[in-house]
């Protein structure tokens, strides 16, 4: 099966299209896996055990896992979600030419998708289109703040640089694994780049801590596919989810904590699936 294919059962499966963001800030860890071989990897494995059932799939953002036990506990979580049935979407918005980007896309070896940085241009990102079998987001239009001094530039052609970001992720759709990472603080914008795209699901991040358009996110992120039964797309959140158990009653104890997280996940379950 495709990427993609994969997803849409999840999704139909789960009955939802929430994205969980494992990004196990080690200064933010809980107390209760201090003391563990990897303690980002305890953390992640109690996450997934609370939060699975309303996982449509699992983002673990690569930056919190670049040294040699961080890698260790990525690939650990990365069994252990698909042990769950959840596929994983690795964000490293990786990108470079020749021998490095081939390289880059072996962390395709292990997850089922990855987001990829476009700006080096379509050979910087030929070995991850490759694999047919896996998605590839590519950025285009993010949630952060900064992302309007590139991403918003006017072309000669009078577009927005990111409508032109979208246009290519098309045309470099060849193998039907591509998808765009656009963000829900953007609402006006999002709805412009579906229009572009009508048929390539949206990764779309900052509904979480960020504070984005849930009911855009839902609208204008989730595409209806010809070969899906369900529309395909994800709505991620990070913090908002893994680190709800800091304001809990009980931030020192590990079932009040970890609850928490289950919580916050069915709570955008529900409000996600209000809008499809």
């Amino acid at each position: 099966m495709s990427f993609f294919e994969t997803l849409a059962a999840r999704i139909e499966t789960a009955d939802s299209v929430v994205s969980v963001g494992l990004d196990p800030d080690p200064s933010r860890l809980p107390e209760f896996v201090a003391d563990a071989d990897l303690p980002r990897w305890a953390f992640n494995r109690r996450i997934i055990d609370a939060t699975h059932e309303h996982a449509a799939c699992y983002k673990p953002n690569a930056a919190f896992y670049e040294d040699a036990d961080g890698w260790r506990a990525l690939r650990e979580t990365i069994a252990y979600a698909h042990g769950k049935g959840v596929p994983v979407l690795l964000d490293a918005k990786r990108a470079d030419i020749g021998n490095t980007t081939r390289r880059y896309a072996e962390a395709l070896d292990d997850a089922d998708a990855i987001t990829v940085n476009p700006y080096l241009g379509r050979d910087s990102l030929q070995p991850f289109l490759d694999r047919a079998d896996k998605g590839v987001f590519v950025l285009c239009r993010t949630s952060n703040p900064g992302g309007s001094d590139l991403q918003d530039l006017e072309l000669a052609s009078g577009e927005p640089l990111y409508e032109r970001v979208a246009a290519l992720g098309d045309v470099w759709n060849g193998n039907d694994n591509v998808g765009l990472v656009v963000g829900a603080t953007a609402p006006e914008e999002l709805a412009e780049v579906r229009e572009i795209v009508p048929e390539i699901p949206f990764l779309v991040p900052g509904v979480g801590a960020q504070g984005g358009d849930a009911e855009a996110a839902v609208e204008h992120g989730l595409a209806d596919r010809p070969d899906a039964a369900v529309d395909v797309g994800l709505v991620n959140s990070s913090r908002g989810i893994i680190f709800a158990g800091e304001e809990s009653s009980r931030p020192e104890d590990e079932a009040t904590y970890i609850g928490a997280a289950g919580e916050a996940a069915k709570r955008l379950k529900k409000r996600l699936n209000r809008h499809r």
